[in-house]
């Protein structure tokens, strides 16, 4: 699962995908289009309850879960005609899971806005377009193949013309795809699309140095856009993360203690990203490591030990679990076990966020 970082030319996109990889991604010096190759990068998700579990179990080393980001060169409007190399970029908006769209909610007179006139709500609003346009493309393209199919008595895909359908007459009302509401059957019929405006996406505002906790009005109609669709707004300024980013502690902590920040604001993008692409944690704990294991909300107790090994899927017997308060509790695994707080789950057992496991498996 991966996420890609959006965003109109100038709003900050690059300097703060930097601060989240500590890489050195293309800056923009003004030039809107410096970023051609989307740049990745691996960035880990701060989880206290780690830290939590290794007062209780010492490991020899402690693994956060981990997330995948892309850089994507900065739209602009025109992208889904081509403008500004704009079907390369949506092309790789169409390979990530979720987006993350920067948004700036700044005054520079050193940093031009590519419109003009900083507006977030435009910019919102421009990039949405382009996504629901390149998707009317899309649709529009599938559709004749489809309907042709469909003459023969395919079931497939006459559901697929209907999904087509249902999905294009969602976009003429100016609504992207995330808001319509598909049945798993569905969102089958329409997964290899890659449909943009369909992907979840959060909204991150890129604010000053002297409003870190968003309380400018652009912030707030951020914050009531984002809303409509459902979706979440984290506050960064990206130039005071960047700096951040490069410091050692304890210099680190210290500017925070500055700025008033109890932690980088990157260390909450980075877990609002993970909400967003609809990851959870479950963690194991022994001397060699304490761990969290990425899984997708739902996931059974085997589809999550197969994150670990296939074997572990293959040959699933049976999870024992318990929770972080029980360790807190009980001090050590076998307080918990003999106390009967340690619970045995099958193969139908929904893993829960924050679970300790071990599993059982046989091949």
């Amino acid at each position: 699962m991966e996420a890609g970082i959006v965003g109109l030319p100038n709003v900050g996109k690059s300097t703060l995908f930097n601060a989240l990889t500590a890489s050195k991604a293309a800056q923009s010096e003004n030039y809107p289009f410096c970023t051609i190759e989307p740049n990745e990068g691996i960035v880990s998700v701060p989880d206290a309850r780690l830290t939590r579990i290794t007062h209780f179990i010492t490991p020899q080393k402690t693994i956060p879960a981990i997330l995948k980001l892309v850089d994507i060169a900065g739209i602009v409007k025109g992208a889904s005609e081509g403008e500004g190399l704009g079907n390369k970029f949506l092309s790789h908006i169409r390979q990530v899971d979720a987006i993350v769209q920067v948004v700036r909610c700044f005054e520079d007179p050193d940093v031009i806005h590519v419109a003009g006139t900083v507006d977030p709500i435009a910019d919102m609003d421009t990039i949405e377009t382009e996504l629901m346009l390149a998707d009317i493309q899309t649709l529009e393209n599938a559709l004749s193949k489809a309907e042709r199919t469909a003459r023969s008595g395919d079931k497939e895909a006459k559901l697929r013309v209907a999904v087509i359908q249902k999905c294009n007459e969602h976009l003429s009302k100016d609504e992207p795809l995330r808001t319509l509401e598909l049945n798993s059957l569905e969102q089958s019929a329409v997964s290899s699309y890659g449909l943009m405006s369909a992907k979840p996406v959060l909204y991150v505002a890129n604010v000053s140095e002297n409003d870190l906790e968003g309380k400018d009005p652009l912030v707030q109609k951020v914050r009531d856009q984002a809303a409509k669709v459902g979706a979440t707004v984290v506050c960064v300024c990206a130039k005071l993360e960047s700096e951040l980013a490069e410091l050692e502690e304890p210099d680190r902590s210290e500017m925070l203690a500055e700025v008033g920040l109890a932690e980088p604001a990157l260390h909450q993008i980075a877990r609002a990203t993970y909400d967003t692409l609809g990851l959870e944690s479950y963690f194991t704990a022994g001397e060699k490591e304490v761990r969290a294991w990425t899984i997708p909300k739902g996931a059974t107790a085997p589809q999550g030990a197969g994150v670990i090994h296939s074997d572990f899927e293959r040959g699933f017997i049976r999870c024992e679990v318990y929770t972080l308060e029980d360790l807190e509790t009980y001090k050590t695994e076998k307080e918990i076990r003999q106390a009967g707080k340690l619970r045995v789950e099958g193969k139908s057992y929904i893993m829960q966020d924050g679970d300790i496991c071990h599993f059982l498996f046989n091949v």
